[in-house]
Formats: C-alpha cells, structure tokens, sequence
C-alpha cells in the first residue's frame, strides 16, 4: 500500500476512553513525575509500524482517537473500550462503534503504509455486557492483510516474578502532543494480580489500547492491553491464558 499524506480533522479529538469513562477518568492517565516519553520518527521501521494510530467513529458519528497493534495479517489488538463504548450517558453513541481508521505507523500526517478502515470488532462479555476493567480489550479485524507487511507482535503468559522482573515498553499515540505522532516510554513492571499489570510508564490519553510489551529473545511480546490510569501507576488488562487464547482466536 502507497505511502500518502493525510489531512486530519479540523476539531482536535479527544481520547475514546473519555466516552466510557468521562474526561476526568481519561486525563488521570497521565505522566507521572518527569516525562520521560520520547518521539519515534522512524514509524516506517519494525516495531514501531506494528503500532497503529486510530481514528474511531462512535454509533453516533462522534470521533475520538485511540491506538492498536497487529497481531496478526488481519488484526489488531486493541481496548475493549476503543471497540464498544459504555455508560456514555449521551444518547446513541453506546455500544458498538460504527467505524475505525486503522493508520500503521503514522507519523503526523504522514502515512507510510496508507489506512484501511474497519466495521468489524470483538470483545468480551466481561467488558460489552459488564463493563469489568478486568475484562477491558478487544481487537479489530481489517479487510486485508496489511500486517503481513507492518508485522506483529507476539503474545506471552507469564508467571508474576517473570512480569515483576521485565521492563515493559509502551508506544502509541498521545493526545497531549503533535497531532498523530508517535512516543515511547519504558520502565520495569511496578505490580502485577491475577488480570492486571501496573506500571509507572508515562502515557496520556489517546494511547488506550496500546501494547504493554516486554522484549525476550530477540522478539517482542505483548503481556497487557494499556487501558487505564491512575494517580501513581497506568495499568493494563493481562494477557492471561483466557485472553491470549482469544486473541489467537480472534487474528485466525
């Protein structure tokens, strides 16, 4: 697919976790202390076109912004709240959301490997029917095999002195800086239960979604969906046993 610039909207958007939860909820994901983030420029390079920037249009054709990773030729993986909004309280835009632009690599308005867009999602009940943040991911399935070109990431189960012992690695892409650009941020795991991670990497708003992945022998492996914030750590739904076996499903 064609490298191609793109023109974003006029009126910036806001983070799509802000639907579900409300602009107070979304902004506590924040940088804690100093902020260590720094840019990714070379977006066209492995991993960091793994990464897509999201445009997302809810049941009510309301736009936010969101961020996924491949899995998978036709997947990506994503937040169960980027897919299916809840408890919006704003009439129609509850539920499935209509529409998302899926834009690997994007760097501003540059697109190394075009957009393609999606109306098929998945999640799970925990998250659709409950709204359980235990059960918060989801994935996006695209009509062609553009990840076959981006590559993916792989998926790991770990036990918790493993994830206690890594740096987890965070890339998406943030509301608080240029439009549609792309930062990253490292730091060892913080804690970890039986269906979270917590960690002290910076993030904002607009990188829900994004991969929480560890580097191990020469590959890159997701072990949380990045989906909340909080005032001292960001958290992510673990990749457990369950939820690795239904991505696996799900980028078939």
């Amino acid at each position: 697919m064609a490298a191609k610039v793109w023109i974003p909207p006029s009126v910036p958007l806001h983070d799509i976790g802000e639907a579900s939860f409300g602009t107070a909820a979304a902004t506590i994901e924040t940088v804690h202390g100093p902020d260590d983030r720094v840019q990714i420029t070379d977006t066209a390079n492995y991993p960091w076109r793994a990464h897509s920037s999201l445009l997302i249009t809810a049941a009510d054709n309301s736009q936010w912004i969101g961020t996924g990773w491949f899995i998978g030729p036709h997947t990506l993986a994503t937040a169960g709240h980027v897919v299916h909004i809840k408890n919006s309280g704003v009439p129609g835009c509850d539920g499935w959301v209509k529409s998302i632009q899926v834009m690997p690599g994007r760097n501003a308005g540059f697109l190394p490997y075009g957009s393609v867009t999606s109306t098929n999602f998945r999640s799970v009940e925990g998250w659709t029917e409950s709204g359980d943040e235990n059960h918060d991911y989801g994935a996006i399935i695209i009509p062609t095999e553009l990840g076959s070109t981006t590559g993916w990431f792989g998926l790991g189960v770990w036990p918790d002195a493993d994830l206690l012992g890594t740096s987890g690695n965070i890339s998406g892409y943030p509301g608080d800086q240029p439009v549609g650009t792309q930062w990253y941020d490292a730091r060892v795991i913080s804690s970890v239960n039986a269906l979270k991670v917590y960690y002290d990497i910076d993030t904002a708003g607009g990188q829900s979604g994004s991969a929480v992945y560890r580097e191990h022998n020469d590959g890159r492996y997701a072990i949380a969906v990045h989906a909340y914030g909080g005032p001292t750590t960001n958290s992510g739904t673990r990749i457990t046993r369950a939820v690795y076996d239904n991505l696996r499903a799900w980028s078939a």
